[in-house]
């Protein structure tokens, strides 16, 4: 279970901090009558100097409740002796205390993570992580369903989309898209407009979805084939739309026909799960070692979101391919970002 960031634990966890400094003595901690902001005030001797370390504490440890804290904070610090703002959360992520450091405000986390400077303090603890936390939020924004709705906001040109359409555009129910909207606004990732919501940083999204993408958990069959790869990759792309099932071509084989950079020998494909042995369709041998063709069989559909015919066969979208080339690894990341600067940043 996710622990929540309390008064008690919140408390706790400034006194670990302070508790190394030998000049700051008599801590205290101190929490306000009433359901107003702060949610605890921990009072310090600093060298004979009263500070009021003035705590905020949120549900999550992202950008957009960073910036909440930090405006209630600042509204109420008028009413504490020496007053010090500082957000807390079970997690603080990098991004919200890279915003805590720039407007002057110590954040702490259940973690162990803290970053306190007032009067003669300063003290500062980085990098550790909270698993149970992170990988839980993780897991909601990249599950299959939640990434259908990113495909249709990253998808180029960016656009804005009312909720009702997101949610039709990507085949989920309002309620999920609401989910994933949410996310992305704690991160601050999307912008609200006239009409709906625009995703307003894409990079950042991609970068981190890569970071979670699970290609290797896709189901998949290895296979060899004496063809050149260019009529293997001819076959198998126009082997979905004879056959009536849903396929594409991805990894170095989609990169070659939407931005060629590298050499390569190891054709990359998707095909549904409703395809009829599409191995045995287009001549391929499966094999247990040796395979120069790699099938996919996605675990959701939406992989094919955005794909396209070049040069007579279907290619997955841009979005698609910088995932599987970053996950292909080697000369896949080279690949990925040659994609990412040629063609994905030029249509946002």
């Amino acid at each position: 279970m996710k622990e929540p960031a309390t008064p008690d634990n919140v408390g706790q966890a400034l006194l670990g901090c302070l508790r190394d400094v030998p000049f700051v003595r008599r801590t205290r901690l101190r929490r306000p009558a009433g359901e107003a902001q702060p949610d605890l005030v921990v009072e310090a001797d600093v060298d004979g100097e009263q500070w009021s370390l003035v705590v905020c504490a949120k549900r999550s440890g992202q950008p957009r409740l960073a910036r909440e804290a930090t405006n209630a904070l600042y509204r109420d610090q008028s009413r504490f002796r020496n007053p010090y703002p500082v957000f807390a959360a079970p997690y603080v992520s990098p991004a919200a205390a890279e915003f805590c450091r720039s407007e002057g405000v110590g954040y702490v986390d259940l973690a162990g993570n803290c970053r306190l400077s007032f009067g003669r303090v300063h003290i500062q603890r980085e990098g550790r992580p909270n698993p149970s936390i992170q990988k839980r939020d993780l897991r909601s924004l990249y599950s299959p369903k939640a990434t259908r709705v990113l495909r249709v906001l990253l998808h180029p040109p960016l656009r804005t989309w009312a909720l009702s359409a997101l949610a039709h555009e990507a085949g989920v129910s309002l309620g999920h898209a609401h989910n994933v909207k949410q996310h992305l606004a704690d991160r601050e990732w999307i912008r609200r407009e006239a009409g709906g919501v625009r995703l307003q940083v894409p990079e950042a999204l991609l970068l981190e979805w890569a970071s979670n993408h699970d290609f290797d958990r896709y189901a998949r069959q290895e296979c060899y084939s004496a063809q050149p790869v260019a009529d293997i990759e001819d076959a198998l792309g126009r082997y979905g739309p004879k056959s009536g099932v849903l396929g594409a071509l991805t990894g170095f084989s989609g990169a070659e026909r939407v931005a060629p950079h590298v050499r390569y020998q190891r054709v990359h494909a998707y095909v549904s799960a409703t395809a009829d042995d599409p191995a045995a369709a287009v001549g391929l041998k499966p094999v247990s070692s040796g395979a120069n063709v790699v099938l996919l069989t996605p675990r959701d559909d939406g992989v094919f979101y955005g794909s396209a015919q070049v040069d007579g066969v279907r290619v997955v979208s841009s979005v698609q391919l910088y995932l599987d080339l970053r996950a292909i690894g080697g000369r896949g990341e080279e690949a990925a970002q040659f994609l990412l600067e040629e063609v994905l940043r030029k249509r946002w």
